[in-house]
């Protein structure tokens, strides 16, 4: 990959587009993980104002000081970046007091939270006029569905949605993006006992690139080691199962021969 050449061409993409959308800049939300890091600063590239949040709830120590350093970094480089910080952890904790016991369950208020952080970036959108820059891979958001719908997916637009993880992790390389950054392991920060994304998956990007990549190529099967059976079953679970978040809402179309009588 001509890493230069495509930062290059997504920079002009976000500017472009930007412009066609007649709004002002940027608002990316930091996690202090390697896809915001390079989505915020592909962003702050195009020197449109960005806005970098970082949106802590009730989350772990390491996490914060990741995205603390990004924000830093960020604000250090770029005269166009505005950096907040915004903890939301008394937002989930009042809504989470109003839930029916039985719907303050982890997925229910992992949920919640991404969904709520989507609200404080869209107000930052309202206010600044602003597009919102999701930080979805092509793998995550393409491949198994790995977002919360209308949390972490409910963005403007997606300038890596094209690269899978191990080339966002180059790009990052070229923007001299802090390896402790680019070397972190993927977390989401939505449960309490601050699983990984491998945990939560049950494979590694770099084994769901490879599914994905064998489902697109239409190769049989067969000639595959016990795991990679078990990673393409993991992979085409996910996918199916997460269908409904990667395509379009569907719509209920009524025949002209119903409307007319």
């Amino acid at each position: 990959m001509n890493r230069k050449a495509v930062i290059e061409h997504i920079v002009r993409w976000l500017a472009g587009y930007c412009e066609q959308a007649g709004l002002d800049g940027f608002v990316t939300g930091i996690s202090g993980g390697v896809d915001s890091a390079v989505t915020s600063a592909l962003c702050a590239r195009t020197g449109k104002p960005t806005y970098a949040v970082s949106l802590p709830i009730n989350q772990a120590k390491e996490q914060d000081e990741l995205a603390d350093r990004h924000l830093e970094w960020l604000s250090n480089r770029f005269p166009c970046v505005s950096v907040h910080r915004l903890d939301l952890s008394i937002v989930l904790d009042s809504f989470q007091q109003t839930l029916p016991g039985d719907l303050q369950t982890g997925l229910v208020l992992a949920n919640t939270k991404s969904r709520i952080r989507m609200i404080a970036l869209y107000a930052f959108a309202t206010r600044h006029r602003l597009l919102v820059a999701g930080t979805g891979n092509k793998v995550e958001d393409f491949g198994v569905g790995f977002f919360t719908k209308y949390g972490d997916g409910g963005v403007d637009l997606l300038p890596i949605g094209d690269l899978m993880k191990s080339e966002v992790r180059q790009l990052a390389e070229e923007l001299h993006i802090p390896p402790e950054i680019v070397e972190a392991v993927p977390v989401d920060g939505l449960w309490e006992d601050q699983r990984c994304d491998e945990e939560q998956i049950g494979a590694t990007y770099d084994e769901l690139e490879w599914a994905m990549a064998h489902e697109e190529s239409g190769v049989e099967d067969k000639d595959l080691s016990p795991r990679q059976k078990e990673v393409l079953t993991i992979f085409r679970r996910l996918n199916k199962a997460n269908r409904h978040k990667m395509e379009p809402i569907p719509v209920a179309r009524i025949p002209d021969s119903l409307k007319l009588t």
